[in-house]
């Protein structure tokens, strides 16, 4: 059975379905549940990555160092991980990430922007820490183009490199295209899938990218992430134990902690409702679903008009102003009819 290494970003990816909320005892008790499943990796952090606290984005109920120490102290067993958007974070954020005992640091950055991973890949590969890389908004970019980004990556000094579906917008043909690819083009690195679940697709998505040679997949307790969440953890491994794949992950353990995912870090798990299929449709990040819905609201305009019209015009993360320019041009065109 090939081995894969299961991430798990529950406590990163799913601050953005409570707005950056989750409080150090519930940061606590679910590290020390996934802990006790041996989920190889367990990343932490505000949403948006270190430094990414802000009225912006989302202020978050505690600091990264408060986040980071506290989920440190209940892994005994587990890696730690954290999260970086270049132009959030920085090499001083990183320098206290890896001085409070992150094991590996992802780097996120658009699919075809990998230059501005450079600094900050080098820079962790000088600290020791783990570097990865991810191309994030992947659906923007064919095979050709990751697999070019992805070998950049690795040549700045990423010891893992791979694609997020931010948009939850691919399907299983162009997973397997995409990640065929990159392994061809980065044969001595593993490579990375993460999955939203926008269409339905996140765990169909993640076993096509293992087949297609994928070492790193992640998944989120109760698909815990923004808008329809992320690849179901629970529901992903033995869905991979099942096709052939080991992950060294307690079952039992694990759906323990999906439970207390449940009980306690979210109002209720996520669910493909109708926003998050015309995000997923429209190709637009998953973590524009509040802002949107409620700047549509606000202004009385169709919030699946304002997606479309932010696919049209590839809104990337880190472009949350456009959605005002959005709304303010569709409600004018509206009082104009």
């Amino acid at each position: 059975m090939k081995r894969l290494v299961i991430h798990d970003p529950t406590l990163r990816d799913g601050q953005h379905a409570v707005r950056h909320q989750l409080g150090l005892a519930a940061l606590r008790r679910y590290a020390e549940a996934a802990d006790a499943a041996r989920i190889p990796v367990v990343e932490v952090g505000h949403g948006n990555g270190l430094g990414a606290s802000s009225l912006q984005v989302g202020l978050a109920a505690a600091s990264d160092e408060a986040m980071l120490s506290t989920v440190r102290e209940a892994l005994r067993h587990s890696r730690m991980a954290t999260f970086m958007l270049p132009g959030w974070g920085t090499s001083a954020d990183l320098r206290r990430a890896v001085d409070l005992g992150v094991d590996i640091v992802r780097i996120g950055v658009h699919a075809t922007e990998t230059t501005l991973a450079e600094r900050h890949l080098g820079f962790l590969r000088d600290t020791g820490a783990e570097a990865h890389c991810v191309l994030m908004m992947s659906h923007m970019a064919g095979p050709d183009e990751l697999a070019e980004q992805a070998a950049r990556a690795v040549g700045f000094g990423a010891q893992a490199v791979g694609i997020m579906d931010s948009a939850g917008h691919l399907l299983p043909p162009d997973v397997t295209a995409r990640i065929d690819a990159i392994v061809k083009a980065v044969d001595t690195v593993p490579v990375i899938f993460h999955g939203h679940n926008n269409l339905g697709m996140a765990v169909a998505n993640s076993v096509a990218a293992a087949d297609a040679g994928a070492l790193i997949i992640d998944g989120c307790a109760r698909g815990f992430g923004a808008g329809a969440g992320n690849t179901q953890l629970e529901v992903l491994v033995p869905v991979l134990e099942r096709s052939g794949f080991t992950t060294g992950i307690d079952l039992y353990g694990l759906l323990d902690a999906a439970d207390l995912a449940e009980r306690e870090l979210m109002p209720a798990p996520p669910v493909t409702a109708s926003m998050s299929i015309v995000s997923g449709l429209a190709g637009v990040f998953s973590g524009f679903k509040h802002r949107v819905v409620e700047l549509s609201a606000a202004a009385g305009v169709d919030p699946r008009d304002v997606f479309f019209e932010l696919g049209r015009r590839q809104a990337i993360a880190g472009q949350e102003d456009l959605i005002v320019d959005v709304v303010a041009e569709l409600s004018a065109d509206k009082a104009d009819d």
